[in-house]
């Protein structure tokens, strides 16, 4: 692959910085194996839902606007991932894909081995977030490059800077498209700290599943969390905990009520765990249910 490096200027291109994108970009796999397809992870860190059309990718040549690639539309869950590739078959062949439905498959420029650039930018050119790459942020004890994905370590660490990017991890196989980067170091507790008695809630007083209950067992007692529920359009519909000391095990219900005690619509909806500790480390943890009758 030719060498390009792509370059962006704030000024003269219409690329002007605005407010933080609560979209960021947390995982590139620029160097596939051969024969397979580049890809792209960004991440919502905002607390409601984007919509991906709202965004483009920018690829800049030689000092000059080459060409913007405009994302297709596709509903960005709060603090969900997207995986955008152009062969995202070839995703799932190289890689662990538990989330088939954040694959968006789509035009992307090329993103050159030797060094690069990686640019968001809102629909209207102005820059969401960028990452300037090299083959340097990898791993020294890698022999091959080639199939490893570059992994965002903080979100709320500027792409900028190159400590914030590793290589994935051998035991993710090297790269994680869809979920919670191997090398984050945002990590507090296991998936399994938060665990639903049922995926379902049927708030109909015939006395079963009318509760929605969520247990939990923390590793250190210390630990605060907020706890919402949204509906399948990103709006917070409920707020069941608000920033509040967990303790070593506790529970929390659910009534399939929004704040104001109404009755809420039969769907989709996703109880969004946020966990943080006094230095102000967060993980965020997804829980999918459905409201039945």
């Amino acid at each position: 692959m030719k060498r390009l490096w792509i370059i962006v200027f704030l000024a003269g291109l219409g690329l002007a910085a605005r407010a933080q994108s609560p979209l960021l970009i947390s995982e590139v796999l620029y160097q596939p194996v051969s024969g397979e397809a580049e890809y792209v992870e960004l991440y919502n860190a905002g607390d409601t839902a984007l919509e991906l059309a709202d965004y483009r990718i920018v690829r800049v040549l030689h000092d000059t606007l080459a060409g913007h690639y405009p994302l297709p539309s596709h509903t960005v869950e709060p603090h969900g991932y997207v995986v955008l590739s152009k062969d995202v078959e070839s995703v799932g062949r190289c890689f662990r894909v538990p989330y088939p439905s954040r694959l968006v498959e789509c035009r992307l420029p090329a993103f050159p081995n030797e060094g690069g650039s990686v640019v968001l930018a809102w629909s209207d050119s102005t820059v969401a977030d960028r990452l300037d790459y090299s083959p340097s942020m990898h791993s020294r004890l890698l022999r091959n490059r080639a199939g490893v994905s570059l992994e965002r370590r903080r979100f709320d660490r500027p792409a900028a800077e190159a400590s914030n990017w590793f290589s994935a991890s051998s035991t993710s196989g090297y790269g994680t498209p869809g979920y919670a980067n191997s090398q984050s170091t945002e990590w507090l507790v296991e998936e399994s700290a938060f665990e639903l008695r049922s995926t379902l809630v049927s708030p109909d007083g015939d006395g079963y599943q009318d509760v929605l209950t969520v247990d939990y067992r923390m590793d250190d007692a210390s630990l605060a969390a907020r706890v919402e529920v949204y509906d399948g359009r990103g709006r917070r519909v409920r707020r069941l905990l608000n920033d509040a000391l967990l303790g070593a095990a506790g529970q929390l219900d659910w009534d399939g009520r929004d704040d104001n005690g109404g009755t809420l619509p039969r769907g989709q909806y996703v109880l969004l765990i946020t966990v943080y500790d006094t230095a102000g480390t967060r993980q965020t943890l997804r829980r999918t249910v459905a409201l039945v009758d």
